[in-house]
């Protein structure tokens, strides 16, 4: 469902909507950019989350990278 509001912007902000809504209107322009901006928000909290969650592992995960390369076997290159 549409909720009719009203938005105040400055008049370049209003002429660069009004250039992208050639084939559509003001409101499908804002609509859009402001789902955009929610969803990059979103994204980069779950960025964030998740780069926090590597840093608490990474001691972790470095020692087991190190113990997995223990059994690599070295290989000797040609003369």
């Amino acid at each position: 469902m549409k909720v009719k509001t009203s938005v105040t912007l400055s008049e370049d902000l209003l002429e660069a909507v009004d250039e992208l809504a050639k084939s559509s209107s003001r409101s499908e322009v804002i609509e859009r950019a402001v789902r955009d901006y929610l969803a990059a928000r979103a994204r980069a909290t779950r960025d964030a989350r998740d780069v926090e969650i590597m840093n608490r592992l990474a001691d972790t995960y470095n020692a087991e990278t190190a113990d997995l390369l223990t059994y690599q076997p070295w290989i000797e290159l040609g003369e």
